[in-house]
């Protein structure tokens, strides 16, 4: 008989992909960033055996969350169960289960098991939850459909680069530069203006409008995690036209020699209905990696020298 307040849900989708490989794409959790909308970033300890515990930062109603979880792997039997062990108000307990059952050798169904309850049973918290958790499975269920079975086709699409400047400096100047993303207009020369929200401690919804080359102004929306003084990951939500996927990380790390080496990330997957209206009709693909590289690859370092030279600056001081 279920516990009073306790909610029990499920959703399904159907696959055209192999059991096995969705198994492995929703068990490795670095993944989830670049296949579920909601999330942001997974930070992940295995604990042993099938048992591990992670740690998810994702938006839930447009608003951002986190939470950990410990999960429980099972390969033979393609089963995935989590438990959120500190979970987020106004949720109380949250748990469930991944199952992927084979419908042939090419097809798989994916069933998402939610139970969960409310802080203090409340009514309105619980049809909180309820519009979450609905709208999270939906939209995890069919990121991970679109993910597996275009797999091939966007695997030529998604490429990572990282650019990195060695600092005479502590690490923490370096890290309060780039957190510090509300004085960037005062200290970027290609940022016009930043709207930065940290309504949890260390979790950053940041909307920034930034200048091109060609005097153009383009806004975009990333959430942000930070973990002082090592590293920022951010995932982007709204995006410029050439990219489907824009996710990154920001790290500071220190070395003997008493300075560090600054670096910034990126992962992207082109969206390829846009390379002719921005490039033109005759640019490749490999014509648009180019282009984002190039854009993304000048504002980041250009981020990271200026913070270079403020912490050198301060430590020189």
């Amino acid at each position: 008989m279920p516990q009073q307040g306790l909610r029990e849900v499920e959703h399904e989708i159907t696959v055209s992909a192999p059991a096995a490989a969705v198994y492995r794409l929703i068990a490795e959790v670095r993944n989830w960033p670049r296949i579920f909308p909601p999330t942001i970033y997974v930070d992940h300890v295995p604990q042993g055996g099938n048992e591990e515990r992670i740690q998810i930062w994702a938006t839930a109603n447009g608003e951002p969350k986190n939470w950990t979880s410990r999960r429980t792997l099972d390969p033979e039997r393609l089963t995935i169960t989590f438990r959120q062990e500190i979970p987020a108000p106004p949720v109380a307990a949250m748990g469930g289960t991944w199952i992927i059952e084979p419908l042939s050798a090419s097809e798989s169904r994916v069933r998402l098991l939610h139970d969960y309850r409310a802080v203090g049973d409340d009514p309105t918290s619980l049809l909180w939850i309820d519009q979450a958790v609905d709208r999270n499975s939906r939209s995890e269920l069919a990121a991970l459909k679109t993910n597996v079975e275009h797999a091939h086709a966007t695997e030529d699409l998604t490429f990572s680069f990282e650019d990195t400047v060695r600092v005479e400096g502590s690490a923490k100047d370096v890290f309060d530069f780039v957190n510090e993303a509300e004085l960037w207009p005062e200290r970027l020369p290609h940022v016009a203006v930043v709207r930065l929200t940290e309504d949890t401690p260390g979790l950053q919804e940041l909307e920034m409008d930034t200048r091109a080359k060609d005097g153009s102004v383009h806004t975009t929306k990333s959430y942000r995690v930070t973990f002082p003084h090592e590293k920022i990951a951010y995932k982007q939500t709204t995006l410029p036209a050439l990219m489907s996927l824009h996710t990154g990380y920001w790290t500071f790390a220190e070395d003997a020699e008493g300075g560090l080496f600054a670096s910034s990330q990126h992962t992207v997957t082109l969206n390829t209905a846009n390379i002719a209206k921005v490039l033109g009709p005759e640019a490749t693909v490999e014509d648009a990696k180019a282009y984002v590289r190039t854009a993304l690859s000048t504002n980041s370092t250009a981020t990271l020298n200026h913070a270079k030279a403020f912490a050198e600056q301060r430590a020189r001081a």
